[in-house]
């Protein structure tokens, strides 16, 4: 099966000259439309998202500064 497609017109696509302000103001009531459509969290959600992010976090700032480390220290012992 093949698709066929009405081609678009030639304006299609291109802003019409004059009507900024108003691609503006209707951009700008679809953004208020789609952030009315989001489920925000809870405030207990909320901080149990923040504590299992921070810990996270902590755990690979400790990774990661045990490995600089050792390997500072192997450094030091290869080349000191």
């Amino acid at each position: 099966m093949t698709e066929t497609r009405t081609p678009a017109p030639s304006g299609a696509g291109k802003p019409a000259e004059g009507k900024q302000g108003r691609g503006l103001l209707r951009f700008y009531r679809q953004v208020v439309a789609e952030l009315r459509k989001v489920v925000w969290p809870t405030r207990k959600q909320l901080s149990t998202y923040f504590v299992v992010v921070l810990t996270f976090v902590v755990f690979v700032i400790a990774i990661v500064s045990l490995l600089d480390l050792a390997f500072g220290w192997a450094i030091l012992k290869v080349f000191g």
